[in-house]
């Protein structure tokens, strides 16, 4: 599916409940331009998979994803009997650069190939995007943007970059900039990972197990809230399991089938964001906040340890039309991705309920 010789974005015609038989088109930007200052004069790719069930006369909605993810990670939000109905919407759901299928460091080759491969910035992602609905599917505006995590990242971009494309943003488990403290926890998941000897300063002639595995760990004590612990509520899937197999388990299975470059790159990705960094707003945070036109659902996780609440009612308060509506759950983190049957069911209930809102007057 991947071809390289430009950079491309591979696209993926599905519907939702049969997605393992997607049709798959390219398509192609020549020499893309990340802001590390970085020229692909090669191609890459990066999918953009898309989830099609109705005329394109449709008003689309786009999807982006979060770490490592791919376009299945909005399935929890896909149904009829759900927020985003695949029969009355038009789905374009994309992925990141640096997750194995788009333009990674695992399958671009030299002189771009693994540790090479130059850092791509969020708003690098919303750009090539970008051009993708522009360019290629000839869409000049969507009903509403929405994210989890680094695709809530993706979304408050948007905000940004192009206020005036989409009627409404929708984010869940994610900021407008990664805060210091955040940086802190990905620089320690790195400073894990490659002091693997294996890892070999990204040169490694075989996975770097150990590294990816002590990656994992780090991620882990980060992922849930300190009561889901205490509570012991992995319980949940694995009613007999002790925390020590718990562990071993997650130790085992936790990014086991990703490229540690490719790990490294998103985190890089996840480090660098800031809105404020748009071109216009010279680093200032609360401007580039007070230009977002479109009504905004802003949902941190109560629990987040990687996007504390704390982070988002500070930016929430410069944000002029925005709906804060903390996720009342213990699940930490993935409570912004319906990690459980409650988040779920009060994801589906508010954001279902925000896009069919009235569109808002033209400003």
């Amino acid at each position: 599916m991947i071809r390289f010789c430009g950079l491309a974005i591979a696209l993926t015609l599905v519907v939702p409940q049969d997605v393992d038989r997607a049709a798959h088109h390219e398509f192609v930007i020549d020499n893309f331009r990340p802001r590390a200052a970085w020229c692909c004069r090669r191609r890459g790719s990066c999918t953009a998979p898309m989830a099609i069930s109705m005329p394109r006369a449709t008003t689309p909605c786009c999807c982006h994803s979060h770490y490592m993810a791919t376009h299945h990670g909005y399935e929890w939000l896909i149904g009829s009997d759900r927020a985003l109905d695949e029969s009355k919407l038009f789905l374009v759901a994309t992925e990141l650069f640096g997750n194995g299928h788009s333009s990674s460091p695992s399958n671009t080759p030299e002189p771009f190939h693994g540790p090479r491969f130059p850092v791509t910035t969020i708003r690098d992602n919303v750009d090539a995007v970008h051009r993708l609905l522009t360019e290629d599917l000839k869409i000049t505006h969507v009903r509403a943007v929405i994210g989890f995590s680094m695709g809530a990242q993706q979304a408050f971009q948007w905000a940004v970059s192009h206020p005036d494309f989409g009627d409404r943003i929708v984010a869940t488990a994610g900021t407008a900039k990664t805060w210091p403290h955040g940086v802190v926890r990905l620089e320690g998941q790195i400073a894990a990972l490659t002091a693997d000897p294996a890892f070999n300063g990204g040169d490694y002639a075989s996975p770097p197990r150990k590294g990816i595995e002590a990656y994992g760990m780090v991620w882990l004590g980060w992922l849930y809230s300190q009561e889901w612990w205490r509570r012991e509520m992995w319980k949940g899937a694995a009613p007999g399991r002790t925390l020590d197999q718990e562990i071993e388990n997650r130790r085992r299975t936790f990014f086991a089938n990703n490229d540690a470059n490719d790990l490294i790159l998103q985190a890089r990705t996840w480090q660098r964001h800031d809105v404020g960094a748009t071109p216009g707003f010279n680093g200032d945070l609360e401007r580039a906040l007070r230009s977002m036109k479109a009504p905004l659902l802003y949902m941190p996780s109560e629990t987040d340890l990687y996007f504390p609440i704390g982070d988002a009612r500070f930016e929430a308060q410069f944000i002029p039309r925005v709906s804060l509506v903390p996720i009342p759950s213990l699940w930490g983190h993935p409570a912004g991705a319906g990690g459980n049957a409650a988040d779920r069911a009060f994801l589906n209930e508010k954001i279902g309920r925000f896009l069919a809102e009235r569109q808002p007057s033209a400003r």
